[in-house]
C-alpha cells in the first residue's frame, strides 16, 4: 500500500497551486493587503488549534519573540503580500510559474548573507538559467501598458527574496532553538496577523460577507486550508518522509497553477511563458545538483 504521506504530499501541492487561483479571486473582491490579513489570520486560528491540540505551545518560547517577528514580516506578513499583489496583477498561472523561482533567491540570500556559502559552478549556472526564465516570463520590453505585468512580477520576485532571506535568517537563528515547528508557526502567524491588523486599510472589508463566494474563497479556500492545514500537512510530511524529498514540493504548485489558471480561469499561456518555466525549474535543478569532487 502507498504510505500516506505520500498522498499528503501530492494534496498539498495541490492545495499550494490552487492558492493562486484563490489569491485572485480573492483581488478582485478586496485589496491585496487585505487578501494577506484575512489570509494570515485564517492560517493563525488553524495551525494555533493543531499546535494546541498537540500540546507544542509554551509560554517560554516568547522570550524568542524577536525572532518571531522578523520571521512574521520575513515568511508571513510581506511573503503573503507580495503575492497578493503580484498575482493580483498576472495571470494566476504565471503567478505560480514565477513562484517557481524561490529556492533560487533563497541561495542569492543565502550567498549574500551567510560566508559559509559560496557560489559553485553549477549555482552559478543554474541561477542564470533560472533568472533568464523570470525575465522571459516578466517580459520586460513587451511594452505593456502602465508597466503593470513587469511589476506584478516584481511583486513576486519581493515576496519570493522575502520567504528566501526568511529560510537563511531560520537556519541562522532559529533552527538553533529547537522549537516545534507548529508552535514557531503559530508565534510568526500571531505577530504577522498584529502587523497586518495595523498596516492594512480595513475600509470595505466587511463588504465580502455580502459576496459569499469571494468570502468562502478568501476564508475558507486561502485561508484555513491554503494557508493553516496546508501548513500542518507540511509538517506531518517532513516528519514521515523528510525534509529533502519535502522540498520536492517546490515543483508541483507551479504546474498546478498554470493548468487551473488557464482551465477556470480562461487565462491564455503562451509557449514563451512555458518555456521560461521550464529554464526556471531548470534552473533549480541545476542549483541543487551536487558538485563532483576532484580527485
Amino acid at each position: 500500500m502507498m504510505n500516506p504521506a505520500w498522498g499528503a504530499w501530492l494534496l498539498l501541492g495541490l492545495i499550494w497551486g490552487t492558492n493562486f487561483v484563490f489569491i485572485k479571486w480573492s483581488t478582485e473582491a478586496v485589496t491585496p493587503m487585505q487578501v494577506a490579513l484575512v489570509r494570515v489570520i485564517a492560517g493563525f486560528v488553524t495551525v494555533a488549534a493543531y499546535a494546541l491540540v498537540t500540546k507544542q505551545l509554551r509560554l517560554a518560547h516568547l522570550r524568542h519573540s524577536l525572532h518571531f517577528i522578523v520571521m512574521a514580516c520575513l515568511a508571513a506578513a510581506l511573503y503573503f503580500y507580495g503575492f497578493a499583489q503580484g498575482t493580483a496583477l498576472l495571470e494566476s498561472g504565471l503567478a505560480g510559474a514565477v513562484s517557481a523561482s524561490i529556492p533560487l533567491f533563497s541561495l542569492i540570500a543565502a550567498v549574500l548573507l551567510l560566508p559559509e556559502e559560496r557560489l559553485t559552478t553549477n549555482r552559478v549556472a543554474g541561477l542564470l538559467v533560472g533568472l533568464v526564465g523570470v525575465v522571459l516570463i516578466a517580459k520586460p520590453f513587451s511594452g505593456v501598458p502602465g508597466g503593470s505585468y513587469l511589476l506584478g512580477v516584481l511583486w513576486m520576485i519581493l515576496g519570493s527574496f522575502s520567504l528566501g532571506v526568511s529560510f537563511v535568517y531560520a537556519r541562522k537563528f532559529v533552527t538553533p532553538l529547537n522549537l516545534p515547528p507548529a508552535a514557531l508557526t503559530t508565534y510568526q502567524l500571531g505577530f504577522a496577523a498584529l502587523i497586518l491588523l495595523v498596516l492594512t486599510d480595513k475600509s470595505g472589508l466587511p463588504s465580502i460577507r455580502n459576496d459569499p463566494q469571494s468570502l468562502w474563497v478568501l476564508v475558507a479556500g486561502l485561508g484555513f486550508l491554503g494557508t493553516g492545514l496546508a501548513y500542518v500537512l507540511y509538517y506531518y510530511i517532513i516528519g514521515q518522509l523528510g525534509a529533502v524529498r519535502a522540498s520536492a514540493l517546490t515543483y508541483v504548485p507551479p504546474v498546478v497553477a498554470l493548468f487551473l489558471g488557464a482551465l477556470f480561469l480562461g487565462e491564455r499561456i503562451i509557449l514563451l511563458d512555458y518555456l521560461a518555466t521550464v529554464l526556471i525549474f531548470a534552473g533549480v535543478l541545476i542549483v541543487n545538483k551536487r558538485q563532483k569532487k576532484r580527485n
